[in-house]
């Protein structure tokens, strides 16, 4: 396997692994925000709208994390 192929597949690795943590802190932080700056509690709707923009953005922020320290460590 050349070295290449190795290093995608540990940056789609470590980006799956640390998807669901990193964006459900994201979410957290986020749902948090929003109620503090309208001052009341959200509805399901607004609630998944933030888990949707939560997993986008952990998406990239991993992807891009993933893709850095592979390529500091791999080469």
């Amino acid at each position: 396997m050349s070295s290449l192929t190795t290093y995608w597949l540990w940056v789609a690795a470590m980006t799956l692994a640390l998807l669901i943590p990193v964006s459900r802190l994201i979410w957290v932080f986020s749902v948090r925000r929003l109620q503090k700056k309208l001052q009341k509690t959200l509805s399901d709707a607004e609630i998944r709208g933030q888990k949707n923009r939560a997993y986008l953005i952990g998406f990239v922020v991993c992807l891009i994390f993933s893709m850095l320290f592979n390529f500091k460590f791999l080469g």
